[in-house]
């Protein structure tokens, strides 16, 4: 899968869902009578305003966010520093975020507004070269700018919600009301689903730009593979501190007892890291079966064996 054709997928994607959100104001238009529309755009612009400008907030306070100096952490710093700079993108804010759960995030409302996070529990347990593949990644999420597409995406199906259980209440008149809360329900369930697509192509599309500013597909393939083991013998109680962020973190903790059971298979010589051979002989081997797919659909990030066989593919 080319970078291309991923970038193609984004545009489409995001272009029906704005088509979906055009047409049921339009529908709304058509059966209220042209009053409501306006307010509705109103509404939307409203939610999305403040989603933008209280998210990075939100983010810092539900991962327990700590911003660092260089001489705090030179290493992390000084990775940041030079794949920020080999991406030409403004140094972002490096952070430390107090949790035990290994991974890491990029978020913020621009690129001048960056911020590139790991977790204790990611220091701890991969070496250099995994760390500088995670955060190639990372600042490639802020590279593509993609941080602000799931943002304004992800208002569509909170809108919709709202909708339905407005008029699902009587809010207009009798038949007119029954209809826009079935459309609206449908449309919930359809931008939804819109979103979490988006979301993994984003994924993708963050694992080639981390190939292109560190030149190492096996560094990251092996970081995603020790960072899925750790999360998959991370207590419950823990991986719950990151549930309400795990859109934002390079894998998906919530999965990881799942796709590890698949990914163990990769680890020959049971070291806990990947090496060149141990990522080709497993992409050869390993397949993606059709439940695994299926369950794709409802996820946020995509299936762990298909990550690694594609950045395998990377040349």
């Amino acid at each position: 899968m080319s970078t291309l054709w991923l970038h193609a997928r984004l545009a489409i994607a995001i272009a029906v869902m704005f088509a979906l959100i055009y047409g049921f104001i339009t529908l709304i238009a058509y059966l209220l009578g042209f009053a409501y529309p306006l307010s509705l755009a109103i509404f939307a612009f409203l939610i999305m305003l403040i989603q933008y400008i209280t998210g990075p907030k939100i983010v810092e306070m539900s991962m327990r966010v700590r911003y660092i100096k260089r001489e705090e952490n030179p290493r992390l710093y000084d990775m940041v520093e030079r794949l920020s700079g080999a991406a030409g993108i403004p140094m972002p804010k490096v952070g430390i975020s107090r949790i035990q759960v290994p991974n890491a995030f990029a978020f913020g409302r621009s690129r001048k507004d960056g911020r590139v996070c790991v977790t204790e529990g990611l220091l701890k347990r991969v070496n250099d070269e995994e760390l500088e593949a995670v955060l190639g990644h990372e600042i490639s999420h802020l590279r593509h700018r993609d941080m602000v597409v799931i943002t304004t995406l992800s208002v569509v199906p909170l809108i919709c919600y709202i909708i339905f259980w407005s008029f699902l209440w009587g809010r207009g008149r009798r038949d007119e009301g029954a209809i826009i809360a079935i459309i609206a329900f449908f449309l919930y369930m359809l931008s939804n689903l819109i979103v979490l697509y988006v979301s993994r192509i984003r994924e993708y599309y963050a694992d080639y730009g981390s190939v292109e500013l560190t030149g190492k597909p096996y560094a990251l393939a092996s970081a995603l593979y020790r960072i899925t083991l750790d999360s998959s013998r991370i207590d419950k109680r823990e991986l719950k501190k990151v549930e309400g962020a795990k859109a934002f973190l390079a894998t998906d903790p919530s999965t990881a007892r799942r796709d590890v059971a698949d990914l163990r298979k990769a680890d020959l010589n049971l070291d806990g890291h990947l090496d060149m051979y141990e990522v080709e002989k497993f992409a050869k081997e390993a397949k993606v079966t059709t439940t695994d797919k299926i369950l794709e659909i409802f996820s946020s990030h995509p299936n762990m064996v298909d990550r690694i066989k594609k950045l395998a593919s990377v040349k």
